[in-house]
């Protein structure tokens, strides 16, 4: 037991590790996950507008992209993203890497609430004159954003983790993310300690985030879904009104 302790919780060297993956490792760990989701949401919109186009062409590189970064492994693409692309600098790199795995999933997650919107919605923006592309644009996707917001902070969250894939890259000593200074110092020391505590501050990260995104889960849920039924009679009936004056307001926009 004596052994376990001193090899995991070594107090001293656990809160001397503290200053460097706080300053360094955690700033790089978020620069890294926002720049790479940032990212991953573009490319992820994108392909999910792909993927719902009805037209072929349009349809099956964006359904083999995402097959393809869905099906590989991260440290597989990280790699192959290292070994294919050379530059002095390994850190655009990592966050190229990060955005291709993150943009596959964004964009299923994109689609599914795309397609959570009833088919309805689109069939009247067109009767009052708006193309498909206006339709989805300023009624369809804005909708389908709204019901997704938690899968994308979950996808954050993993982005979160999967940043610990990058010490593959062979960042520089500023551009290290916690779980390669807790490896890198836990190797000198010969001691898990450090990793112990990169994995203490990866919690700090994500249990407060998990609890947030369940939080808004529920609130959105809560007002998605009155449990009266007067009030689910009213809710309909507003959320028909807020539909219709979306699209009056969208064709108002294009004409002016």
């Amino acid at each position: 037991m004596n052994a376990f302790l001193q090899n995991f919780l070594d107090w001293p060297l656990l809160i001397g590790s503290l200053p460097s993956l706080l300053c360094t490792g955690l700033v790089n760990t978020l620069v890294l996950s926002l720049f790479s989701t940032v990212l991953g949401i573009i490319a992820g919109m994108v392909l999910a507008l792909m993927a719902v186009s009805h037209t072929r062409w349009l349809m099956l590189p964006a359904q083999v992209f995402v097959d393809v970064f869905r099906g590989l492994p991260a440290a597989l693409v990280i790699l192959l993203v290292g070994q294919a692309i050379f530059g002095p600098n390994p850190y655009p790199l990592a966050i190229v890497a990060l955005g291709l795995i993150s943009s596959a999933y964004i964009a299923e997650i994109f689609r599914s609430g795309i397609q959570s919107v009833g088919r309805g919605q689109l069939s009247a923006c067109q009767a009052l004159g708006m193309t498909y592309w206006s339709s989805m644009r300023h009624v369809i996707v804005p909708q389908g954003i709204r019901r997704i917001l938690p899968a994308l902070a979950n996808q954050f969250i993993s982005i979160v983790k999967d940043s610990s894939l990058v010490y593959f890259l062979g960042l520089l000593i500023s551009q290290r993310d916690l779980f390669t200074i807790g490896q890198n110092t836990s190797v000198n020391t010969a001691n898990l300690s450090p990793l112990v505590a990169a994995g203490v501050v990866y919690l700090l990260i994500t249990v407060p985030l998990t609890h947030a995104i369940n939080h808004i889960d529920r609130w959105t849920n809560r007002h998605a879904n009155p449990q009266q039924g007067g009030a689910a009679r009213g809710a309909t009936r507003g959320q028909r009104k807020a539909q219709a004056s979306a699209a009056e307001t969208a064709i108002a926009e294009q004409r002016h």
